[in-house]
């Protein structure tokens, strides 16, 4: 009985102080794609100059996904997760029809 709970609490101690140390794993979001369904849906291009400005007369030169609202990254990161796809990583240098500037 002693043994057990010997070995119980220096095994409790070891995985306590492994997990302290060890790194954390990090995996990256998975980049948009234009044809995917929700991208679609909202017009999203990952260069902003090829919106189709005749289907999307809501888009004004300027406007890309690092100055959007939206946009989870700082403006000189080149993409960054966006909750209107998920938290699927979009190009700064796109733009879709959810665009609201950030204040």
């Amino acid at each position: 009985m002693q043994s057990n709970r010997r070995e119980f609490i220096v095994g409790s101690v070891v995985g306590l102080v492994s997990a302290a140390f060890l790194p954390h794993v990090a995996y990256a979001a998975e980049e948009l794609s234009e044809t995917d369904p929700s991208a679609v849906a909202l017009g999203y291009r990952a260069d902003a100059t090829k919106v189709d400005k005749v289907k999307f007369p809501k888009y004004a030169t300027g406007q890309v996904c690092a100055n959007c609202q939206f946009y989870q990254g700082s403006a000189s990161t080149r993409t960054a997760a966006c909750p209107l796809f998920n938290g699927k990583t979009v190009e700064g240098a796109g733009w879709c029809n959810g665009y609201v500037k950030k204040a």
